[in-house]
């Protein structure tokens, strides 16, 4: 594999690099999933007590779904809220996914991950200053540029703690 941060070629420069930084961590993503069984996807630590894989890459497809609809200045269609959501269950911890597959959970955020693309390939670099809104009450405000910084930034985190339940299952299980 080839390491750069170009991005595609019907892309601005400055959007094309960010995207270029998400693109990489979704492989990275399939990578470091590769060839798991159900049972890890959905285990959850060796108390049973934290996020499941399962769990962290449905929160990061929700979480990217939300970012493109941002960036595109649209809210996110209730159709959509109910296929990917929600944020966060009644107790705020991340919702239950169990019995959905690998190849199920990294197909649908595939196509999430292609409407940043699509999205992105729209973007000229100047557009990267436009401010948005977010959070769980959309109390925060942030540029276009660190919404695409922290796609990739917030994926890098989970792989971290995914990386960590595979050491667990792979030792405990």
């Amino acid at each position: 594999m080839f390491y750069d941060l170009q991005g595609e070629a019907n892309m601005s420069p400055v959007v094309g690099m960010l995207y270029s930084d998400v693109k990489e961590n979704s492989q990275r993503l399939r990578l470091i999933t590769e060839g798991m069984s159900q049972e890890e996807v959905d285990y959850k630590g060796p108390n049973n007590n934290f996020n499941s894989t399962a769990q962290l890459i449905r929160h990061l497809m929700y979480v990217d779904l939300n970012w493109v609809y941002r960036m595109k200045g649209q809210p996110l269609s209730e159709t959509l809220k109910e296929q990917y959501g929600p944020m966060i269950d009644a107790n705020s911890r991340l919702p239950m996914v169990e019995g959905m597959s690998l190849n199920t959970l990294m197909s649908h955020y595939e196509g999430v991950l292609q409407m940043l693309k699509d999205t992105c390939t729209q973007f000229k670099d100047a557009d990267l200053d436009k401010v948005v809104t977010f959070g769980h009450h959309n109390e925060k405000q942030a540029t276009i540029r660190w919404g695409l910084w922290h796609i990739a930034d917030h994926s890098r985190y989970h792989q971290a703690n995914i990386n960590l339940l595979r050491k667990w299952y792979a030792t405990f299980e």
